[in-house]
C-alpha cells in the first residue's frame, strides 16, 4: 500500500523578498532558486495543475525558463501567479517563509491568551465590530481573569474594533480589552436590542500553549436513556488518546445516543477524522470512510482511508447529532460528509463553511519532503492537492453543508457548553425525546459572525494528512 504524503495545518506569515535570502549559517541562496521550488512543486502537486496554463505549457523544459522565473518579484508572487480561481476555487491553497512555524502548529502549539471568540458587525455591511466570547481554554489568563462564555467585549486599550483593526489588536501578547453589555432597552422586542461599551475591562497575556481539542464531555439522561456529548475543537492527532479515551467513557456509561459537537472546529488530520467516524460507528471496519484524489499526475497517489474498529470503545452507533456552524470545516466537514453514507447524521446549527479540498506540505527538497530540504531557507508550500471524498464518491459542496435542524447562537443566550440548556444541545435532546421543549431564557439577537479566533492563525481551516 502507498504511504500518502504528510499534509500539515500552517500559518502565512507575511514576508518581505529580498534578492538573496539568509539561512542559518549566513549563507546566501538566490531569489531564483526559491522561485524555481515554487513552480517545480506546483508543477507536480497542485490539485488544478491542468486548469494552469503556465504549468500546462511545461516551461520547466522551455528556453525562457530563467527568464520566466526572475520576471516576479517573490515566491509569495509566483505562487499567487500559478493558482487557479483564487477568489472562489481555490481560497486556501498557500506559502509560508517559515516552515518551523507551521510545524509547530501542526503540533498544537500556538500563542493563546485562552480567549475564542466571534466577531459580529454592529451594522450590516458597517466596519465597527464587537465580540463574543465562545469558550475560555483553562489554565490560561483568560480563565484566570474570569472571562466567561457569552461574554461581549468591543475595543482593545481603548481603541474600537474594526474590519481592519481587529487582526492586529486582538493578536498582541498583552492587552486590555474592554468589555461591553447587551442591552435590552427594556422592552420584550429583539429588533431595538444594543450591545453598549461598558467601563470593564480585563487584562489578557498569552503564552506558549497546547490545546486539548477534547474540550468537554458529558453523560445526559433523556427519557431514561444515556446520551453522551463531546464538544471537540480540533483534529490534532497528537491528542487521538484523549478521544479514545472519552468514548471509553461513554461506552462504560452505555450511551444510546451520542451528541458530537463542532460547531467551533475548523478542521485537521485526517487520520483524527477516520479514528472518530470509527469511534462513533465500529460496524463498519476495513470499509472505506473517505477518499483522496490526487491530480492527473499523482493518480498513483490515490488514497482510501479504511473504518477500524476496536470494541472496547467503538459505539456502534446507527445515528449520531452532529452540530456544526459556519465556523466548523475541513476534516470537521469530512466526518459528517463520510459518516452520512452509512449511518443517519442530524446535522443541527447554520451552514458550514464547505471546504473539501486536502493539502500538502512541499519542502525544497529533491522529493519535496522535509529531509534533505535546502538548508538555506525555511520556504515551504501548502497547495490544495486532492479531493476528499466520501464512499460514493461525494464531496462537500463549496457553499459547505446545510444542516437539517438549523439554529443559531443568540448574543444574549449562549448558554453553557455540556448544559442541557444550551440552544443547540437543547434543540439536539429535544430531537432525542420526540417533543418539543422550549428553553426559558431570554431570547437575543442572531446575527452572523463574520471573523473567528481561529482566522488570527491563517489556514486552520485546512485538512492534512499524516505518514
Amino acid at each position: 500500500m502507498k504511504t500518502p504524503k504528510i499534509l500539515f495545518l500552517a500559518l502565512l506569515l507575511p514576508t518581505l523578498f529580498t534578492s538573496c535570502f539568509e539561512d542559518l549559517d549566513d549563507k546566501a541562496i538566490s531569489s531564483i532558486d526559491i522561485n524555481e521550488f515554487v513552480y517545480r512543486g506546483l508543477d507536480a502537486y497542485y490539485l488544478y495543475r491542468d486548469s494552469v496554463n503556465d504549468l500546462v505549457e511545461d516551461k520547466a523544459n522551455s528556453a525562457g525558463y530563467t527568464d520566466y522565473l526572475n520576471n516576479f518579484s517573490s515566491p509569495e508572487a509566483l505562487f499567487e501567479n500559478l493558482l487557479f480561481d483564487r477568489e472562489n476555487t481555490d481560497r486556501f491553497s498557500w506559502i509560508t517563509d517559515d516552515y518551523i512555524a507551521l510545524e509547530q502548529q501542526f503540533d498544537g502549539i500556538t500563542k493563546s491568551n485562552g480567549m475564542e471568540f466571534g466577531l459580529k458587525r454592529y451594522t450590516p455591511g458597517g466596519s465597527d465590530l464587537y465580540g463574543v466570547v465562545r469558550l475560555v481554554l483553562p489554565n490560561t489568563s483568560a480563565e484566570a481573569n474570569g472571562l466567561n462564555r457569552g461574554d461581549l467585549f468591543n475595543a482593545v486599550n481603548g481603541t474600537q474594533l474594526t474590519t481592519n483593526n481587529w487582526r492586529t489588536l486582538l493578536n498582541q501578547d498583552n492587552f486590555t480589552l474592554n468589555l461591553a453589555e447587551y442591552n435590552t432597552n427594556g422592552t420584550p422586542e429583539i429588533d431595538d436590542d444594543t450591545i453598549d461599551s461598558s467601563t470593564n475591562t480585563v487584562n489578557l497575556s498569552a503564552i506558549q500553549y497546547t490545546e486539548n481539542p477534547v474540550f468537554k464531555t458529558a453523560i445526559l439522561n433523556v427519557e431514561g436513556e444515556n446520551v453522551g456529548y463531546l464538544m471537540y475543537n480540533a483534529f490534532t492527532s497528537n491528542f487521538d488518546n484523549a478521544l479514545t479515551a472519552a468514548f471509553s467513557e461513554f461506552q462504560a456509561n452505555n450511551i444510546q445516543h451520542l451528541v458530537l459537537d463542532l460547531r467551533y472546529n475548523p478542521g485537521g488530520s485526517v487520520n483524527s477524522a477516520a479514528h472518530l467516524g470509527s469511534l462513533i460507528t465500529g460496524q463498519f471496519s476495513g470499509q472505506v470512510f473517505a477518499k483522496l484524489q490526487y491530480n492527473s499526475l499523482q493518480q498513483g497517489d490515490n488514497f482510501n482511508y479504511t473504518f477500524t474498529t476496536n470494541p472496547s470503545n467503538s459505539l456502534n452507533l446507527n445515528k449520531v447529532y452532529i452540530l456544526a456552524t459556519g465556523s466548523s470545516a475541513s476534516a470537521s466537514e469530512m466526518v459528517i460528509n463520510s459518516l452520512n453514507a452509512y449511518i443517519e447524521v442530524v446535522q443541527i446549527g447554520t451552514q458550514t463553511v464547505g471546504k473539501s479540498q486536502a493539502s500538502i506540505t512541499l519542502y525544497d527538497s529533491p522529493n519535496f519532503r522535509r529531509t534533505e530540504a535546502d538548508p538555506r531557507h525555511t520556504y515551504a508550500m501548502q497547495p490544495l492537492v486532492a479531493i476528499t471524498v466520501n464512499k460514493d464518491n461525494t464531496q462537500v459542496p463549496a457553499q459547505g453543508l446545510t444542516p437539517l435542524i438549523e439554529i443559531e447562537e443568540e448574543i444574549n443566550n449562549y448558554g453553557i457548553l455540556g448544559d442541557e440548556n444550551e440552544p443547540l444541545l437543547a434543540e439536539a435532546l429535544a430531537h432525542i425525546a420526540a417533543t418539543n421543549r422550549i428553553s426559558n431564557t431570554p431570547k437575543g439577537k442572531k446575527t452572523k459572525t463574520v471573523f473567528d479566533s481561529n482566522d488570527l492563525l491563517p489556514h486552520t481551516k485546512d485538512m492534512y494528512i499524516e505518514r
